[in-house]
């Protein structure tokens, strides 16, 4: 029986599969007794050869169950523990800047249905109400699977509450769902970060307003800039915004590695591209149609208001894997 004892190093060190390397560093003593007494005891090594064959097999089980722990470690590792969802408003004004609150309610009221963690990172008002832009955290292993296909141009059509001749207008707001993981996929350069500190002046009291609690990064390279707030201390939300940044540029390099095979993927459900027009909430005919799928829905306040999204993520899923078959069928 050969061991791989690069394998073995990799046990030992692992604390889910220590406590069974270390018994199968003594079966293997065994085994190795066994067959010394096979071959210089005569009398003995009919039994020795049972006792081998038995070690042999007790040892084989128990390298693929120490293997099989460590690549569903992986796996898991891989599983993004939750997402940062970025919500800006875009044409419209005021209107952009409303419908932009809206969505980003949507999506905390959905993950509060569904009993996950939220915890807002920043948040920039408009001066007529709404966001110009907030980003905010949402933590579940199921997030990721749940939202990764809403980033994204969304739109909505509807007469305004300031619109005195009755008008419909049309405003938008992007959304961004960048993962969260705990091993990155990708090396950040300490020396292309620069790092700025300034007061919160958000929630949290009046310490937190007096104190430069708030921490924006630059990367350097990109130009791709993330800034929290919502923590008390300094150090707070430097991590955060650290995880944010990283989760920012990971998903710049999933995108730009997407568009570069866009045309190998025609059956793609969204290019995961914040730029692409996904979805249309016309208020007049309580309709909410999804370009992408081509499905509607006539439940806006249900959907965009109370954050009862189910049948939307369930239906843009189904169409996902339909399409990720079909284009493992053509490959």
């Amino acid at each position: 029986m050969e061991h791989d004892q690069e394998k073995l190093k990799e046990f030992q060190e692992n604390q889910k599969t220590q406590y069974l390397a270390t018994v199968y560093a003594k079966d293997l003593e065994k085994l190795d007794e066994a067959r010394e007494l096979a071959s210089s005891d005569p009398e003995m090594a009919e039994l020795a050869r049972e006792e081998i064959k038995e070690l042999e097999v007790r040892l084989q089980t128990q390298f693929e169950e120490m293997n099989h722990i460590l690549e569903a470690a992986k796996e898991e590792e891989e599983i993004p523990y939750g997402v940062v969802m970025e919500v800006r408003a875009g044409a419209g004004g005021d209107e952009a800047a409303l419908f932009a609150e809206e969505l980003a309610n949507m999506y905390q009221l959905y993950a509060n249905n569904k009993g996950w963690f939220t915890s807002l990172n920043s948040e920039s008002r408009s001066n007529g109400g709404g966001y110009k832009e907030v980003s905010f955290e949402v933590i579940s292993p199921k997030v990721y699977n749940a939202f990764r296909l809403e980033t994204g141009v969304h739109r909505v059509q509807r007469i305004p509450v300031t619109e005195k001749a009755g008008r419909i207008h049309t405003s938008t707001a992007s959304v961004a769902v960048l993962p969260l993981r705990r091993k990155p996929k990708i090396d950040i350069n300490p020396t292309d970060i620069e790092m700025e500190f300034s007061r919160s002046g958000g929630a949290g009291g009046q310490n937190v307003n007096k104190v430069e609690t708030a921490v924006r990064l630059i990367h350097i390279p990109t130009g791709v800039d993330v800034r929290s707030q919502s923590e008390r201390s300094q150090l707070k939300n430097r991590e955060k915004a650290m995880s944010i940044l990283i989760a920012k540029l990971e998903s710049l390099h999933e995108e730009e590695e997407t568009k570069k095979h866009a045309s190998e993927r025609k059956n793609q459900i969204g290019t995961g591209d914040r730029s692409e027009k996904i979805r249309t909430y016309n208020f007049p005919q309580n309709r909410i149609t999804d370009h992408r799928i081509k499905v509607s829905w006539h439940n806006i306040e249900g959907i965009l208001q109370q954050g009862k999204l189910d049948e939307v993520i369930s239906a843009l899923a189904s169409a996902s894997l339909s399409s990720e078959v079909e284009e493992m069928v053509a490959e």
